[in-house]
């Protein structure tokens, strides 16, 4: 479901028939790779099932990024095909003059630009009637290439078998499939229609895309928004109108914004459908999930720990009775954290990065002749056998010896009631080597006090994790998939403060 467009299963599975069969008749072969350069819609999905349909290897593609960035993934990535929207057709035509090896383009239309004579549309491939022809085997050992990076330095493609996938996704399928036995048998549950899911942040990451698949394999609904930023409202007119059961979203940048337009109209929408809400990707601070449940107490609140290299690391699930504060999750039994406080996960985990032996075997080592994914968020592991997630190493702020993680104290910042977004960042510092600082962008109308920001964490926290300095900025300009480039903040409030 996209807006008003509905695509059913039938209608899905062959239109997916149709853009195989015009991969294939491109003349690409078993695992060639094709780039989805799209915004959210049902083409996305459609041309994800259409590569696996041929053994072919879907590439996700930032639609943010510039056309230097796109030529180097494509590349990088050895793409021969690309699925991309009308809008971004200048972009495309730029990266295809740089891109010889690319074969096919199928044009998305959007009604924004017109189709270039270079590409095909891609409804004409979709409603062709027509089901791929080639000679390869289909096999678990086909890829899926998640091409991740963005804050952390040039993307790099995530290796994943689809049998490691399926497993490791399985578990959050309404209706989890019967790995190890016949397919007919899982096809014989499937006798009335899955969960209708929503998906509101863009497919381009996988963090979205592993929420869909679980409920297509259920032979569920998946709901994506028209609109190209995040609208609470959209989101919630949405809810009511399809009666969505489970809402994925990305931490607070999702949540905080739903919690306060219920807030401010907390009789306009019939919510009640809502079963559950879940987020990875960003942590989610406490008063807020509260304020979800208070719109809806007979739904869940489950956050997942997880990275493109190591999905499922752990999970929290809340409901309107539930007492422990959100930070604290339960490891999957795959989990573990390492001597030096990593968390690591082994099992299904992908083969590693693309073209890359270097980093993969730096992510991927062998641990006590056990192959582990060990993505770089640190962790501890309480008595209880509970984890507490402190961040990622690489946004860790070392003051006077002592770590500090972002996400911990941004979490702490975000309970008081004139923060509306809060970055936590290290500053260069002659005395401490780095100094805690708090880029908070205020709540409508409030300001910002900086000594009680200050003192509020001290009395939570650990002195030393508290900001020595607070910056208020009128946005922290998060990604599209609710991340916070903490590298780019880190530089303005050295900006900012040298003023």
């Amino acid at each position: 479901m996209h807006g008003d467009r509905v695509v059913d299963w039938r209608t899905f599975d062959a239109r997916a028939d149709g853009v195989a069969a015009a991969f294939v008749d491109a003349g690409l072969t078993r695992q060639n790779k094709v780039a989805q350069f799209l915004f959210n819609g049902s083409e996305y999905l459609e041309s994800v099932f259409a590569t696996w349909k041929a053994a072919l290897v879907p590439v996700n593609t930032n639609y943010r990024y510039g056309v230097d960035e796109i030529v180097a993934l494509w590349d990088n990535a050895d793409v021969v095909a690309v699925v991309f929207h009308g809008r971004v057709t200048e972009l495309a035509a730029q990266a295809r003059a740089r891109t010889p090896a690319i074969r096919l383009w199928l044009w998305v239309d959007d009604g924004t630009e017109p189709c270039p004579d270079w590409a095909m549309p891609y409804e004409v491939a979709a409603t062709s009637g027509a089901r791929p022809d080639f000679t390869w085997p289909r096999t678990g050992n086909d890829l899926w290439l998640i091409y991740t990076g963005g804050t952390t330095g040039a993307p790099k493609g995530v290796m994943w078998r689809q049998d490691d996938l399926l497993r490791v996704l399985n578990g959050r399928a309404a209706l989890p499939v019967p790995v190890d036995s016949d397919l007919d048998a899982h096809a014989r549950q499937l006798r009335e229609p899955g969960p209708v899911a929503m998906i509101a942040s863009p497919l381009m990451h996988a963090a979205a895309q592993v929420r869909a698949f679980p409920t297509l394999n259920s032979g569920g609904s998946v709901v994506t928004l028209t609109g190209r930023h995040f609208d609470p409202v959209e989101v919630l007119n949405t809810i009511e109108q399809r009666r969505v059961n489970s809402l994925a979203i990305v931490g607070d940048a999702f949540a905080k914004p739903l919690v306060e337009t219920l807030d401010a109209q907390p009789t306009r929408w019939d919510i009640s459908s809502l079963q559950s809400i879940s987020s990875s990707g960003a942590l989610f601070s406490e008063t807020v999930v509260r304020g979800l449940l208070r719109h809806n107490r007979a739904m869940s609140v489950i956050d997942v720990v997880g990275a493109s290299e190591a999905m499922g690391v752990a999970f929290a699930t809340w409901t309107a009775d539930s007492t422990f504060p959100p930070g604290q999750f339960v490891p999957s039994p795959d989990t573990r954290v390492l001597d030096d406080g990593r968390v690591a996960r082994r099992g299904n985990i992908p083969l590693g990065y693309y073209k890359d032996p270097e980093r993969s075997a730096v992510t991927f080592p062998m641990i006590d002749g056990e192959r582990w994914s060990v993505p770089g968020d640190y962790a501890a592991i309480d008595a209880d056998g509970t984890m507490r997630l402190f961040g990622r190493g690489t946004s860790s702020i070392n003051t006077a010896g002592e770590k500090v993680w972002p996400e911990e104290v941004e979490g702490v910042i975000k309970e008081l009631p004139f923060v509306a977004d809060v970055a936590v960042v290290g500053v260069a510092d002659d005395r401490l080597g780095e100094s805690v600082t708090a880029v908070v962008v205020a709540t409508d109308g409030a300001s910002v006090d900086e000594a009680a920001v200050i003192e509020h964490v001290r009395q939570r926290i650990a002195h030393y994790k508290a900001p020595r300095r607070v910056v208020v900025v009128a946005s922290l300009e998060r990604h599209e998939n609710g991340k916070i480039d903490h590298r780019r903040w880190k530089q303005r409030a050295s900006e900012l403060l040298a003023r």
